[in-house]
């Protein structure tokens, strides 16, 4: 095995050239993102939500899009519609109180208790459901963190 073959087995990577793959490792390395996402929680979110197969094999495109979006020039309602696709943990379009609890649980580390869980839970959905149908669509998360302004920083 040499180093590019080490290299597309640990990120993932299918159908890659040489130079792309070489491309793709400058980004790894060059990057200082990449070290927060070694311990950032929702690592393997991101790339099941940034995969075109879901399941969080990334091609080339895939990679950079992700990093588009990434980037501060990225606008930010692209940003909130990804955020929002990351914290949609069933991928029904709607941020329900199983997603609020999966993220909750995820930023905190499980540090909380069940009961303290379900009352941030509930908290946000109170705050946040302008329609009170009782889960976040696209519409009420942008709401929302348009009165978060460092959401998204």
């Amino acid at each position: 095995a040499n180093y590019f073959t080490d290299i597309k087995s640990i990120a993932g990577v299918t159908r890659m050239t040489q130079l792309n793959l070489v491309l793709f490792c400058t980004i790894l390395h060059c990057n200082s993102k990449l070290q927060y996402q070694e311990d950032n929680p929702f690592r393997q979110r991101i790339a099941e939500v940034f995969s075109e197969d879901g399941e969080g094999n990334m091609t080339l495109d895939d990679f950079l899009d992700m990093f588009s979006v990434l980037s501060e020039m990225a606008p930010r309602d692209l940003k909130a519609y990804y955020a929002f696709k990351i914290y949609d943990f069933n991928n029904d379009d709607f941020i329900c109180k199983s997603d609020l609890e999966k993220t909750l649980n995820k930023l905190t580390r499980n540090e909380l208790t069940e009961d303290e869980v379900r009352m941030v839970c509930e908290k946000v959905i109170d705050e946040a459901d302008l329609d009170n149908d009782g889960r976040l669509s696209l519409e009420d998360f942008q709401h929302m963190i348009v009165r978060a302004p460092d959401f998204l920083r």
